[in-house]
């Protein structure tokens, strides 16, 4: 897509006549330009926002779930990364303190000197049916696996960013679990794919049964899952780990000839750790979680 050539006082004119919000940032995301409805929509005059840093987190943009966008996620940011627009919904802190459910869009454009700015229009969905609905046609095209309903890899990594976030900024400590089914492939050349299939799906739905609501159980990829397990110690992590896996064992599938197919998992599992990102602590979690499959599978392995 082409980017958009911008003159801001060109488009004076039009910017203050629309009842969308709209704000402006360069390359560093710093605020160029706060138009009108901007201002009658989050209650900031624009010269209490014009030359800060959206980053700043003067609007404290969050998702439904609570994730601070601002801070882990912030659309204008990924659209100066890639170039692509962005289109979600989140909440806006008012100035008056009252939370507003809007609609954002972020666009890339050009100055007047070629240099890149993203141009963010918002407005307030005052339809509670709408923002619902709009929720959860997000929720179901973004952040679900198709095949079990849970979490998927995206909205995983978008929870844990935010949870390493509130460690490093609020020393609020969590832990990951990584597990899969073990013997997987027998089980799909055994009985075949559909099969393979339901046991994914039992799997995915006993683990999200047996965690606190607050836990986040995501389908990691294929038949590997992972749980986010905030304001935890590492005797409750274990504590979590050996719930799953001993509700998995205790489980069973009906197949051809009235066959009962058992199934287990192993696991793996750490605790942030400062200087940890996603990454290093998934690496650690899959360590422990071959630790448990070479020793004899059906068991969970801590590693710190």
């Amino acid at each position: 897509m082409e980017d958009t050539l911008l003159s801001t006082s060109g488009l004076e004119p039009l910017l203050r006549a629309i009842n969308e919000g709209v704000y402006i940032v360069d390359a560093h995301r710093q605020i160029q330009y706060w138009n009108s409805a901007a201002e009658a929509i989050t209650g900031y005059s624009a010269e209490s926002v014009v030359e800060r840093h959206c980053y700043d987190n003067i609007l404290r943009h969050v998702s439904e779930d609570g994730t601070q966008l601002c801070i882990v996620g912030c659309p204008l940011r990924a659209t100066l990364g890639d170039g692509q627009p962005r289109d979600l919904v989140a909440y806006l802190h008012h100035k008056d303190g009252k939370r507003l459910p809007v609609h954002i869009r972020s666009i890339l454009a050009k100055d007047e000197r070629g240099e890149p700015r993203v141009i963010e229009v918002f407005e307030e969905i005052s339809d509670r049916g709408e923002l619902l609905r709009e929720l959860e046609v997000l929720r179901r095209e973004v952040f679900t696996d198709p095949l079990t309903g849970i979490g998927n890899r995206r909205y995983f990594e978008l929870t844990g960013d935010a949870r390493l976030a509130a460690f490093r900024d609020q020393k609020i400590p969590f832990g990951l679990l990584m597990f899969d089914i073990d013997e997987f492939k027998r089980v799909n050349d055994t009985y075949g794919h559909v099969t393979g299939d339901m046991a994914i799906r039992m799997i995915a739905g006993t683990a999200a049964r047996a965690v606190r609501a607050l836990d986040t159980v995501a389908r990691f990829g294929g038949d590997e899952f992972v749980v986010l397990v905030p304001n935890c110690t590492p005797a409750y992590l274990a504590g979590v780990g050996a719930c799953v896996r001993a509700l998995v064992a205790s489980s069973w599938l009906d197949v051809e000839g009235d066959a009962q197919l058992k199934i287990t998992i192993s696991a793996g599992g750490t605790m942030a750790i400062p200087g940890d990102s996603l990454a290093s602590m998934i690496e650690r979690a899959d360590k422990g979680l071959y630790v448990s499959k070479s020793s004899g599978r059906d068991r969970l392995t801590l590693e710190s």
